[in-house]
């Protein structure tokens, strides 16, 4: 394995704890157990497993009640429902054509999300919403369609939504307000500007800020994060994916959010200890733990 392949370093331990508000454990290399022990070493000490289809929901369910330190959300990732209503195997609609299943194949889907939603150890729903960079014109209605459900489900069992938002945000924004957003609503990995974090922040949605915050070419993130209310700030790692810098392009993992946090205080301009603090509240407050 060259340099730029393996894991990086654990970084120096934060003096607050924290949670890994969006990974996924399942994607990882690590074992669950090694993955938690890696992030409590360095204090992040709780982690919300994210869902993205049938399987890993219900693996996200499991591993939530086997470890208490984990909480589950479930859900059908937005590209996962254009790929049940067409019949894409390889997961990314973009040929329109119509699978036998359609239709009744997302309601069930959508069904057994709702069953899993209603387990105490499953704290939200999602990652749900519109991804328009993934899938193309054909997948727009069975994605809203799905979104427009999961909201559903949400606010039926008091769980908070976990938004997907990719190259779609004026659409997401206008289907939460045609629906009504659930009480507790998760922009992941937040991709807006300040201007979108003002609507957000209106609204009281949280916005939870991945390893992309500390990337060179976003500082829209950075704008958005330094005037987004410090008692809607999350941090996550969508790990394996959104590795901060200095480490970018290498395997992600819960242990590095103290990287993406210390560099979030920062632009804030205030300390460390003060950051976690707010996060580990705002954390606890959304997934209701």
């Amino acid at each position: 394995m060259s340099a730029k392949q393996a894991p990086p370093p654990l970084p120096e331990p934060l003096r607050v704890a924290v949670a890994d508000a969006h990974t996924h454990l399942d994607m990882q290399d690590s074992t669950v157990a090694e993955a938690l022990e890696s992030a409590a070493a360095v204090g992040v000490t709780t982690a919300v497993q994210v869902g993205c289809d049938l399987k890993g929901s219900r693996w996200a369910a499991e591993t939530a009640e086997a470890y208490e330190n984990v909480h589950a959300t479930v859900a059908l990732h937005p590209n996962e429902a254009p790929r049940i209503v067409h019949g894409d195997p390889d997961g990314w609609s973009r040929q329109g054509a119509r699978g036998a299943g359609g239709d009744a194949a997302l309601d069930d889907a959508l069904a057994e999300i709702d069953r899993l939603a209603a387990l105490p150890q499953v704290r939200g729903v999602g990652e749900t919403g519109l991804d328009h960079f993934r899938t193309g014109p054909e997948g727009v209605a069975a994605q809203e369609r799905s979104f427009r459900a999961h909201i559903e489900i949400a606010k039926r069992h008091g769980k908070a939504l976990v938004i997907h938002d990719r190259e779609a945000h004026a659409d997401v924004l206008r289907i939460l307000t045609e629906e009504g957003a659930p009480e507790r609503t998760v922009f992941h990995c937040y991709s807006g500007d300040a201007e979108m974090a003002r609507i957000c922040a209106s609204a009281g949605y949280y916005m939870s800020f991945a390893g992309n915050v500390t990337f060179k070419n976003a500082q829209p993130l950075r704008d958005a994060l330094k005037i987004a209310p410090l008692g809607l700030i999350l941090v996550e790692t969508d790990a394996p994916f959104l590795t901060p810098a200095p480490y970018r392009g290498r395997p992600n993992a819960p242990y590095l959010i103290p990287v993406t946090l210390r560099a979030m205080a920062e632009v804030r301009g205030i300390d460390e200890d003060a950051m976690a603090e707010a996060i580990a509240r705002n954390t606890a407050l959304a997934f209701g733990y």
